[in-house]
């Protein structure tokens, strides 16, 4: 990767410039209108305590190790661990050593947050400015054609920091280690991105050691491969990876369910003057039932009945006027949150699919039951990322790319993830282009 000591040098003084800059930015906020009693010079003295220990929480977090500069994702996240340790030290700190006459808690909530804008801006742009122009050489080990993919993808696009001069398709015989030191000899290459998980390349991740000490980089392909293109690439998938799936998250589910009781029962209340105009006009469209209930899939593969506005015609064979409206502002999936306030579903998570459906692709898209790990949502990854998701019948194939979205959320979740999923859904709404 090249990423030398230098490279680490200037993110550190980035951040160091970071700190201080978000320090004046809230010295100016909480004392634009008066006097204050100490100068910002005595601030920033005093603060200091808080700018080396945010260096330190940086440093333990990995925010200054190479990964960074590839997985800019995990970039938030990385942020506010950091900046939940920076804030526990402050108040130990400042609470039982009164440094200032008062104590600093509007003065410290404006400073956290304006430190952690600045530092991720710069991060993710400012860095680029002091980076070097060319890319460094990488050689790609990998087993499927998801590999053809990242490498089309890496090479085409010069906003990655490297780029694959070597390629090596491995099979069970491949002798990996052998071919990979000659082509490292060759090619002066430092990184490798391999599929760590086909059992062909067991002999190599032996030799981790020794290339390390050779200063060549070896990064997991799925990595590389779900940065790039934000889901899994089940092409280059083995069952044992497949093993961390199911990890229990208590205080993340109990979370969840929480936001999912209060958000479902706020829904309802601001929805529910709607429901008599939605009433009125689906019984004047054909005097069908409003309502239209439905089985699906839910977690562990145990069937829910789910509920909607009916959209159809009576008959079934099509979408009715107000049923077109109603499924191009996702209005018919209202009543859907009586099934999230029953725990049937939840607001985020993989759609659930027909019981019919989900035998068929049981059958023909390997690792398809491990979507039913978790339980399914009104939204989820694959919604608001996957374009041609089918609709209607069944597709193994687009079914077999949203599964790669919806593996990739179930790898990956986390409140801050949920928290996007929501953003980005009120963002298709409001631009009516889901449906």
């Amino acid at each position: 990767m090249g990423f030398t000591f230098r490279e680490k040098i200037l993110l550190l003084m980035g951040d160091v410039v970071c700190f201080v800059g978000g320090l004046y930015l809230a010295f100016l906020i909480r004392y634009w209108n008066s006097s204050p009693e100490a100068s910002f010079v005595v601030y920033a003295v005093t603060w200091s305590v808080l700018f080396i220990t945010s260096i330190i929480s940086f440093f333990i977090a990995g925010l200054y190790e190479k990964h960074t500069l590839i997985f800019e994702h995990r970039l938030p996240n990385l942020l506010f661990k950091a900046q939940v340790v920076n804030v526990a030290v402050v108040m130990g700190t400042f609470y039982t050593l009164p440094l200032f006459g008062a104590s600093p808690k509007t003065f410290l909530l404006l400073y956290l947050v304006t430190s952690s804008l600045l530092v991720f801006l710069w991060r993710l742009y400012g860095r680029k400015l002091f980076s070097r122009k060319h890319r460094a050489k990488a050689l790609l080990v990998s087993s499927s054609s998801d590999g053809d993919a990242l490498k089309h993808e890496i090479n085409g696009n010069e906003r990655y920091p490297f780029f694959f001069s070597a390629e090596l398709r491995v099979s069970d015989e491949t002798d990996v280690f052998a071919r990979v030191t000659e082509i490292l000899r060759e090619e002066n290459i430092s990184l490798v991105v391999a599929d760590i998980t086909h059992p062909a390349l067991l002999n190599l991740f032996m030799h981790i050691s020794r290339f390390s000490a050779d200063g060549v980089e070896i990064i997991d392909f799925n990595d590389i491969y779900e940065e790039v293109f934000d889901r899994v690439a089940l092409d280059a998938t083995h069952s044992r990876e497949f093993s961390m799936f199911p990890e229990t998250k208590f205080l993340y589910d109990f979370i969840k369910r929480s936001a999912d009781i209060m958000l479902a029962l706020l829904g309802l209340v601001i929805s529910l003057p709607l429901y008599p105009f939605v009433f009125i006009l689906i019984k004047l469209s054909d005097r069908g039932p409003v309502f239209f209930f439905q089985e699906r899939v839910g977690k562990n593969n145990e069937t829910i009945r789910i509920v909607k506005f009916r959209s159809m015609n009576k008959e079934g064979t099509h979408i009715t006027g107000i049923g077109g409206f109603l499924r191009k502002t996702r209005a018919d999936e209202l009543p859907q949150l009586i099934n999230v306030l029953s725990g049937a579903l939840s607001l985020i998570g993989p759609r659930p699919e027909l019981p019919v459906l989900v035998e068929k692709y049981k059958q023909e898209i390997p690792y398809y039951e491990s979507r039913h790990l978790v339980k399914p949502g009104l939204s989820g990854w694959a919604q608001i990322y996957h374009e041609n998701h089918p609709h209607h019948g069944a597709d193994v194939v687009e079914t077999k790319v949203k599964l790669s979205y919806d593996l990739f959320y179930l790898k990956h979740r986390s409140p801050l993830l949920d928290l996007k999923i929501v953003l980005r859904t009120m963002q298709t709404l409001l631009s009516r282009s889901g449906a």
